[in-house]
């Protein structure tokens, strides 16, 4: 049997409606096993320290907020 999507459809088509269920599932099945999956890489502790540098005025108030000090 040759692997065209008409022969496909028509096989499928001459299947009882259960097996044709079953079918469905398993295109599903084939779906979501052919996914891939993301992996996260694992980091070290303290990665990026030194990396980033915050400004010398990141803890003082912000001018909107000044009436309220």
């Amino acid at each position: 049997m040759g692997l065209t999507n008409t022969s496909l459809k028509i096989e499928i088509k001459s299947l009882p409606i259960s097996l044709r269920k079953e079918v469905a599932d398993f295109v599903a099945f084939l779906k979501t096993k052919n996914k891939k999956k993301v992996k996260f890489k694992s980091r070290e502790f303290e990665y990026a320290k030194g990396k980033i540098q915050l400004s010398q005025e990141f803890d003082e108030p912000l001018d909107i907020f000044k009436e309220y000090t």
